[in-house]
């Protein structure tokens, strides 16, 4: 195996892992959001259906039209698109 390809291959997982520990403080925000009730929590659950059918959308419509590049780059690709909206919902829910 080539190195760049290890590389390339750590670098992949080592994002992945740091994308599953930020979604699961942002489950953890969005399910406390959610058990207090209210106005509030409806207006999260809604707003997070939205924002999960619209980034599978912009995956897929990436994927389909070759925006996203071989399946090494894709895979890269898909996972910053996948991690600045975990971020963006970790900042708008009070997370650092």
């Amino acid at each position: 195996m080539a190195k760049d390809s290890f590389g390339g291959w750590w670098e992949t997982n080592w994002a992945l892992w740091q994308l599953g520990m930020e979604a699961s403080a942002v489950v953890a925000m969005r399910s406390a959001k959610l058990a207090a009730g209210g106005s509030p929590a409806l207006a999260e659950a809604n707003r997070m259906i939205a924002e999960k059918a619209q980034a599978a959308f912009e995956v897929q419509m990436g994927l389909m039209t070759g925006r996203f590049g071989s399946p090494d780059t894709a895979t890269r690709r898909i996972v910053r698109h996948y991690t600045t909206k975990v971020r963006a919902n970790r900042r708008r829910l009070g997370g650092s």
